[in-house]
């Protein structure tokens, strides 16, 4: 994930480090970490924490801490009032040994998310109120080149996103927005960034009520998809688009409801690395799991 719009940036730091995070956390905000490994690591954590007192220590809203030894794990944890909570471990370890990696904490009302090179690894409920949370902390057998903290802010049109090595089975893609009070249509593609060529293109149409699918490939447009169940859309109204990546087709939900698949024309997902949105709407947030 691109740090070029980061509201803060910290390069290189030494570890461990601790630091403020400027003006805190709020909901749709990301924090991304880019690294590597250690060869011989055992283990290293991630904490996000109201103050960085050490005596008595300060509440921590998340302990993130990817564990090599063992039976490999992520454990995940909170401290409040001197006092640990529950732990929750996932016996699932996206991090090798000697490895880089991209780790992406997305800020919810409810938790947090995390994401591990691209891929959704887990959630996090919140124990502490989001509003104390101040401050950023790494330490164990991990190096740093890069911590971005990236607002919520992706309001601007044309939109245009990179996809960290592609699209593959399992990811999906949700796009929250309003659509404009006097709409014609607006457009989302997937596609690849290198060439012309789009592997889905979606053109909801709200005066006339209908959902277009295609693709572009080889310089030409394919066949349209136009059934439907209904028409989700309507103007002045808010919106959230799922977009499922399933091994052989898309599939679409529009708030909460499943509209309807499109089976892959370009074969090759990994290729799939820019989403675009344009046209009568107002984008609110986008996220890619």
């Amino acid at each position: 994930m691109s740090v070029a719009n980061a509201k803060h940036t910290v390069l290189n730091p030494v570890i461990p480090y601790t630091g403020p995070i400027p003006g805190g956390l709020h909901p749709g905000e990301i924090i991304v970490i880019q690294g590597s490994v250690a060869p011989d690591a055992d283990r290293f954590q991630i904490d996000l924490s109201s103050g960085c007192s050490t005596k008595p220590p300060s509440d921590v809203a998340l302990h993130f801490s990817p564990r090599f030894k063992g039976s490999p794990c992520v454990v995940c944890n909170s401290l409040l009032h001197e006092s640990w909570g529950k732990e929750e471990a996932l016996y699932q370890l996206p991090y090798r040994c000697g490895a880089p990696f991209e780790t992406v904490i997305l800020v919810h009302n409810d938790g947090f998310k995390v994401a591990v090179n691209g891929a959704h690894l887990l959630e996090f409920k919140h124990k502490i109120p989001l509003s104390r949370v101040d401050t950023f902390s790494i330490s164990g057998k991990v190096s740093v080149h890069t911590i971005g903290y990236i607002p919520n802010s992706v309001s601007s049109l044309p939109y245009k996103g990179s996809i960290l090595r592609g699209l593959s089975p399992g990811q999906h893609i949700t796009i929250k927005g309003r659509v404009s009070m006097y709409p014609h249509s607006f457009t989302v593609n997937l596609r690849n960034g290198r060439t012309e060529n789009i592997a889905l293109h979606l053109n909801p149409r709200m005066k006339s009520g209908v959902f277009i699918r295609n693709t572009y490939l080889s310089e030409a447009w394919g066949q349209e998809e136009r059934e439907l169940p209904f028409f989700p859309f309507s103007s002045g109204d808010y919106f959230e688009i799922l977009i499922l990546c399933q091994p052989h087709q898309f599939k679409l939900a529009v708030n909460g409801s499943h509209l309807f698949e499109f089976r892959h024309r370009m074969q090759d997902l990994s290729s799939i690395d820019q989403l675009e949105i344009m046209g009568d709407l107002e984008l609110t947030d986008v996220n890619l799991w």
